[in-house]
């Protein structure tokens, strides 16, 4: 009776437990999305593997559904020989289960995969909850990757121990029902990674491709000009016309050497007024010769005679076309006559005696490029020496009105010159290029004496001492140097002195112009330099050195600071500062005095000059107008 009993309770348990089985596969049945990790599903202490499988649910027929290969390859001896009995059961629980969880799943395709993974992690920790309490019932494990049986060969079916109780019937049930379950979990965890695909390239931007305009084969093009088709208006081509070589014609083409006549190019007629003016020019008398002899202004008469020079309307003019770069007064005693070169190669005479100041404005072309030194002769008054980039050096006669040419070489250009003699008979000339020329005017020709090499690469000023007139001094790039005529080599010639303590570009050098004893340079470092050349031996020592701007840019003519020929311990200077002014400095750095003009000096007058025995002070700027200062 008691082995009878035992019997029928362990049966009565054993379809509890099949039961209980059952009711949760259907309830594995009721998930609808699945994690993309798979899920491992111990059934009767089997760990049967999950495997991904694709499956589309819009081409989707029951009748399509196969079983992956891998799966059912992978599968132990028993299940692969009860495959073909379990292919038919298969078919009828997928079209079962997919058919209304298709027409559910359309408006569930919108929630995210994590969503789904979390969810399927609730249920499955409820089924290993619930399985605990029957140690026959199905163990559920989620993390695939946390169980160790994948480093064993635990793929076989293990000992049946705890299954001695069931039937062969239910063990075999039993096996169905799991190999459902991982099937069908393997098509919901392919369903989920399908839309997850799809979400991905919902959220990609799709590729911006450029649409190739279509050509027009028959279309209208473009409007063009005919004129540039060379095609006449109604429609006929015009002849091709023969190109011809553009010839370019030189800025700055040279005069034809020989004398130049004295013709004004601002006066187209009363020739006969420009002759009487040319003979009253050519008889003005001369200054006094001596001027050495002269002793020097006290300070406080110069600044008192200083501070009646006034500019007004009446003594500013326009006389050159473009920059001034030279000025010169002639030495009269009772006519004021300026004389001004200018960039354009002009050179231009202003006699301020004149009632009205246009009619006593003349201008002429004796150059072609900058005329950058004029004098008037100390010998004759009359004439006017003019020196120019060109390469030439010529002489304006006003008595025969013609520019006779003492000086010239094409192959270099000229940059200053000075007289060697009192008579004004010998010269010396500067070039560009270094090198050092004489010139006699006694002698027929238009060629130097002597050409000499320096050992400068540029010289830009030449000048020659007033008493000791063997000596002259060039201001080159950076160095200053003082040569001997006696003892200069055509090849090479060695400086007597050189002054090197200018930092930057120099612009120009003078001795002090009645005893020569000083020596004033003005450089680009703005400062003003004065040497003392009482005694010229191998040194010259430096006195005082001024601070002044200097710097006149681009499109203004450079600073070049000379003596007073009247005071030769003053130095006259234009400036750069507000409002425009000229400034006179003493030797000892002091200043002297400013010229201001208001509204008649309201630009800057880079190169100046003084009256060698009048107080008149005349300077140019860089449109070519000159201001006059005088008494």
């Amino acid at each position: 009776m008691s082995g009878s009993r035992a019997g029928s309770e362990e049966k009565v348990g054993s379809r509890q437990r099949l039961q209980m089985k059952v009711n949760e596969y259907k309830e594995n049945q009721n998930i609808t999305c699945v994690s993309l990790r798979p899920v491992q599903t111990t059934v009767l202490g089997k760990t049967p593997k999950v495997y991904l499988v694709p499956f589309s649910l819009s081409n989707y027929k029951p009748d399509q559904i196969k079983h992956s290969k891998s799966l059912l390859d992978k599968n132990s001896n028993n299940e692969v020989a009860c495959k073909k009995c379990k292919k038919t059961e298969i078919r009828k629980t997928c079209r079962r289960i997919l058919t209304p969880r298709m027409e559910g799943t359309s408006s569930k395709a919108e929630s995210t995969l994590q969503k789904s993974s979390l969810d399927v992690y609730t249920e499955s920790n409820k089924r290993q909850h619930k399985s605990t309490s029957d140690s026959d019932t199905v163990i559920l494990s989620v993390d695939m990757e946390s169980s160790q049986d994948l480093d064993s060969d635990e793929d076989n079916t293990p000992g049946l121990d705890e299954f001695s109780g069931l039937s062969s019937y239910e063990r075999k049930r039993l096996k169905n029902i799991s190999e459902n379950a991982n099937f069908f979990a393997s098509l919901q965890l392919s369903e989920s990674a399908a839309r997850f695909r799809e979400m991905i390239k919902k959220r990609q931007p799709p590729e911006s491709k450029r649409k190739k305009p279509k050509k027009r084969e028959n279309g209208t093009g473009c409007r063009r000009s005919m004129r540039l088709l060379k095609v006449d208006p109604s429609g006929v081509s015009l002849p091709a016309t023969p190109t011809q070589p553009t010839l370019i014609a030189d800025e700055n083409p040279l005069l034809p050497p020989g004398p130049l006549e004295m013709t004004p190019e601002n006066r187209d007629d009363d020739s006969e007024l420009f002759k009487r003016v040319l003979q009253t020019w050519a008889n003005v008398s001369k200054t006094s010769s001596k001027n050495t002899e002269k002793e020097l202004a006290n300070i406080k008469s110069y600044k008192a005679n200083l501070s009646g020079m006034v500019i007004n309307e009446d003594t500013v003019h326009k006389v050159t076309k473009g920059a001034v770069f030279s000025v010169a007064l002639h030495p009269s005693e009772i006519r004021t006559l300026v004389a001004a070169g200018a960039k354009s190669g002009q050179v231009g005479l202003w006699d301020l005696t004149h009632q009205s100041k246009e009619d006593g404005v003349y201008v002429f072309q004796p150059h072609s490029q900058p005329v950058s030194c004029l004098y008037f002769s100390p010998a004759n008054p009359a004439h006017i020496l003019s020196l120019s980039y060109d390469g030439t050096l010529r002489c304006g006669d006003f008595s025969r009105a013609i520019f006779e040419e003492v000086y010239r070489d094409e192959r270099s250009s000229f940059s200053s010159f000075d007289f060697l003699g009192e008579d004004a008979s010998t010269l010396i000339v500067g070039h560009w290029n270094g090198t050092i020329s004489l010139v006699d005017r006694r002698t027929p020709g238009t060629s130097y004496e002597k050409l000499i090499n320096s050992s400068l690469s540029k010289i830009r000023t030449v000048h020659v001492h007033p008493v000791h007139r063997q000596y002259f001094i060039t201001a080159g790039l950076r160095d200053i140097h003082i040569y001997d005529t006696r003892h200069l080599n055509p090849r090479r010639s060695q400086p007597l002195i050189s002054l090197t303590e200018h930092t930057k570009s120099i612009a120009s050098a003078y001795f002090s112009p009645l005893t020569g004893n000083r020596v004033v340079t003005t450089c680009a470092d703005c400062k003003l330099r004065i040497f003392d050349s009482s005694c010229i031996s191998s040194e010259i020592p430096l006195l005082t050195t001024i601070r002044h701007n200097t710097i006149t840019g681009r499109w203004l003519t450079r600073f070049q600071a000379v003596w007073d020929p009247k005071q030769e311990d003053c130095v006259i200077v234009g400036s750069m500062a507000h409002p425009r002014r000229v400034e006179i400095f003493h030797e000892t750095g002091k200043q002297v005095h400013s010229f201001f003009g208001g509204e008649c000096l309201v630009s800057v007058c880079s190169i100046n000059t003084m009256h060698p025995t009048r107080y008149i002070l005349a300077g140019g700027n860089s449109s070519g107008k000159i201001h006059v200062f005088m008494n």
